[in-house]
């Protein structure tokens, strides 16, 4: 069964940080909790097979919690999630007591050939019996995992223009074999005005994948022979690059 899901929010949210720490919060008769999970993403080095992380209940209960590994693709600009056996999960379940600590080691059952392989972990909090009067609120977080080739692997994007119903669009093609990251988008105009993509969002696009930014541009379009200054952030640092029109989306 595939599971269709955007997590573009969530990703910005934990992407390349130390740690991560997610709440819940709700008025009373509302309960939550809280955990924090390091690290947010999972690299696996050529060759490396093994790795883990640990999940902290930071809340003043125990909580019990479910971990689930999915195939991660890209289609339509939208995150496709894929039940896999390719990533050992141990445990899969698993009762944290209130400031106490889970590891949960992953084992890739084979290791990738020319492309980077993508994964996530899904946690789910599993929801304690129903109480008369209370509401218990259940977290979810999405873990990113990149498995390296052995065969030396990056990323190559590259950007072009595109109108599409009226609004302006960046697209981006990964022709390279492992994953970028983009952030902080802005196109500036030859009349010297910066147009931001609509969301702030760190966006993940995988090997072999098409992304679109739709980009905030008010007052008139620019014109389709016009070439703009392209700006954003990478992991690996800032592009800075000339962006021109094609005649499709």
């Amino acid at each position: 069964m595939t599971l269709r899901n955007s997590f573009r929010r969530m990703a910005a949210a934990l992407a390349y940080a130390g740690a991560a720490v997610i709440l819940l919060l709700a008025g009373p008769p509302a309960t939550a909790q809280s955990l924090s999970v390091l690290p947010v993403n999972i690299l696996f080095s050529p060759g490396q097979k093994a790795s883990s992380l640990t999940i902290t209940n930071m809340g003043t209960s125990e909580t019990a919690i479910q971990i689930r590994a999915f195939a991660w693709a890209q289609k339509d600009d939208e995150d496709q999630l894929t039940d896999s056996v390719a990533v050992v999960l141990s445990p899969p379940l698993a009762t944290i007591a209130p400031g106490a600590s889970q590891v949960v080691r992953l084992i890739l059952r084979q290791l990738p050939q020319g492309r980077e392989a993508t994964y996530r972990i899904l946690i789910d909090q599993i929801p304690p019996p129903a109480e008369p009067g209370i509401v218990h609120m259940v977290l979810r977080m999405s873990i990113p995992i990149f498995a390296e080739p052995s065969t030396r692997a990056v990323p190559h994007v590259q950007f072009h223009l595109a109108v599409d119903s009226g609004k302006l669009v960046l697209v981006g093609i990964n022709d390279g074999l492992s994953h970028e990251v983009i952030r902080d988008v802005v196109l500036t105009t030859s009349d010297g005005r910066k147009l931001k993509g609509e969301s702030n969002d760190s966006s993940y696009i995988l090997a072999g994948v098409t992304r679109r930014w739709a980009i905030a541009a008010e007052g008139p379009l620019p014109l389709p022979g016009e070439t703009l200054q392209l700006t954003a952030h990478t992991d690996a640092g800032v592009i800075q690059q000339q962006v021109g029109f094609v005649t499709a989306p």
